[in-house]
């Protein structure tokens, strides 16, 4: 399994990017999906999860109504929809999936918000 970021790049405040990250190898069954960030200087958060359980998506406070998570199968594809982006948006986004008792990492996607 090899997971593989994109869509990542540098959009003035205000501005939207849509994150991709391919998931070649991997089936979409019982699964938990993670985007996470780490900004220059600060440890990795967690933004966004989605799992297979229910369904239903997780956001942290500071992207609620803004980021959109979303699997789809058919295309083995993991996005997040990123609005109204703010420079404290600004880091190197991953995406992480976990199933089958593995927990498998992409190499990241370079975001950065200007003002």
């Amino acid at each position: 399994v090899q997971l593989q970021a994109s869509g990542g790049g540098l959009v003035q405040a205000g501005g939207s990017l849509r994150l991709s990250c391919l998931a070649s190898g991997f089936i979409f069954d019982k699964y938990a999906i993670g985007w996470f960030r780490q900004a220059p200087g600060k440890e990795r958060e967690g933004v966004s999860f989605i799992d297979s359980a229910d369904g239903n998506p997780d956001y942290v406070d500071s992207v609620k109504g803004r980021f959109t998570i979303s699997v789809d199968k058919s295309k083995n594809t993991v996005y997040l929809r990123m609005n109204s982006l703010e420079p404290e948006d600004t880091a190197i986004y991953y995406c992480n999936i976990e199933g089958g008792s593995r927990d498998y990492w992409g190499q990241g996607t370079e975001v950065t918000v200007s003002s």
